[in-house]
This record gives C-alpha cells, sequence and structure tokens, in this order.
C-alpha cells in the first residue's frame, strides 16, 4: 500500500519545517556517513581526484533539478504574479543549465545519475500542487528560499576544498544559479525570513530512505531536463543595482 500524506507531514506548529537531507544521497553513492568519509579520494580522475564529496555534490545538483524543474513549469503556468511567474521560468532555466553540465561531467567522473528526486523533495512538489492562489505563491517560495538556503553553504565548501577541475566548475555554475533564485524568489515579496531562517537550522529528522533517492533501473535511459532558450532568461549571479549599493553607503 503506498504511504498516505497529509498535510501535518508537512506543517509542524503552522511552520513549513524542512531538513538540511532535502537533497542528500547517500544511499545510493554507498556512504554511510558523507561527515567523516566525504574527504576520501574514491578515484583519480582526468580532472583531479574526485572525492566522496565531490561525487555526493554532484547527485545532489542532479536532484535538484529534477523537482525544481517541474515545480518551476508549475510555478510558470499558475503563478498568481509577474514576479512568480518570473521565479518559475528562472528555476527551469537554471536548473536546464545545471543538469547539462551534470549529465555531461558524470561519465567522466563515473558516477552514476539518479532519475528521480528523493521522496521528500517529490513531496514539496505535491504539497505545493495542493495549494491554490495566493496559498500556492507562499507555499512554492517559503520551500525554494529554504532549500535553496540550505544548499548554499554546501556549495561553498565544495568550491573552496575540491581538486577536481570538473567538480569545481559545476560549483561554479551552482553558486551563481543559486544565488539567482534566491534573488528572484525574494523578489516576489513572499519570503518570511524569521521564519525561512528558523527553518533552516531547526530541520527535523527524517529516516534515510525519504531523503534519498531511489537507485535508476540498470539500462534505464537518463532523464533529460529539456532546455528552455525560449524563455530567454540569463541565470549568472546578480548584481546590486547602482541604487541599491548608494543606499547601502548611506
Amino acid at each position: 500500500m503506498p504511504r498516505t500524506w497529509n498535510i501535518g507531514t508537512i506543517f509542524v506548529g503552522g511552520g513549513l519545517l524542512l531538513t538540511l537531507a532535502a537533497l542528500a544521497y547517500p544511499a545510493m553513492l554507498g556512504i554511510e556517513n558523507t561527515a567523516t568519509n566525504s574527504e576520501r579520494i574514491i578515484a583519480n580522475t582526468s580532472s583531479g581526484p574526485l572525492t566522496e564529496a565531490d561525487r555526493d555534490f554532484v547527485i545532489k545538483v542532479r536532484s535538484a533539478g529534477l523537482w525544481e524543474y517541474p515545480l518551476g513549469e508549475m510555478v510558470m503556468e499558475r503563478g498568481t504574479t509577474p514576479e512568480m511567474k518570473e521565479a518559475g521560468e528562472h528555476l527551469i532555466v537554471g536548473h536546464a543549465g545545471l543538469d547539462e553540465m551534470c549529465r555531461k561531467i558524470a561519465p567522466e567522473l563515473g558516477i552514476t545519475l539518479n532519475n528521480q528526486a528523493s521522496p521528500q523533495q517529490q513531496q514539496f512538489v505535491a504539497t505545493v500542487d495542493s495549494a491554490t492562489g495566493r496559498e500556492f505563491d507562499s507555499t512554492a517560495v517559503t520551500i525554494m528560499r529554504v532549500t535553496h538556503g540550505q544548499i548554499f553553504p554546501t556549495i561553498a565548501k565544495i568550491r573552496a576544498t575540491t581538486r577536481n577541475t570538473l567538480v569545481r566548475q559545476l560549483a561554479d555554475l551552482a553558486n551563481d544559479t543559486v544565488l539567482d533564485h534566491i534573488t528572484v524568489l525574494e523578489k516576489t515579496g513572499l519570503v518570511n525570513h524569521d521564519q525561512v531562517n528558523y527553518q533552516q537550522t531547526n530541520p527535523p529528522k527524517l529516516p534515510k530512505e525519504q531523503v534519498t533517492p531511489p537507485v535508476p533501473q540498470p539500462g534505464s535511459p537518463i532523464v533529460v531536463l529539456k532546455p528552455r532558450p525560449d524563455l530567454d532568461v540569463q541565470t549568472t549571479a546578480p548584481t546590486a543595482s547602482p541604487t541599491a549599493a548608494a543606499s547601502t553607503s548611506e
């Protein structure tokens, strides 16, 4: 019998509580404790040594796209404001670009990519899908702002420590993309920073099977997140406007 979900699974005490493990993928990698084994070199590649942390990072980026890309499509269609629809466009374009790089470097690094997001990540999408109107907007923004804030420190650590040039390039692109997404989400005016900060630093503990994407079936075709050049969206890291910079210095 399939597991049933209700809104109480996601909302606790009136607040949306998300887990820092939202993008983790330890089981498929054969890693029981990434905190202690993350620096162990698992392969020497033409682009440099590959650690468990490097491999886990590639999977995290891939997994993020597998739920945020369809969520972006949903937000483009059902968002109630131009700012929401813009956020959806940026999610789609940004994760299509990251996914393209993941699919390009994974074979060179000997990494098997997943074709589905984790059950928890799939539930994020289902939770947003169940809402309507302004509740749809606020629920989508809260979930995405929390998860983007959670992955930011991981990107910085990988960028600072990896010795693999391909992983470093992915971290560069991920840094720009996540910063862009955080910026467009905040432009919606729906980010409650106190709530977001609390949820980022006080995540509930979930069973490993809920935060681990399913292992793909042998020989199954890899899922491709379709590029959308028709959206004409630039997702490089945004810079502060002259007005914002001037007001900050005053």
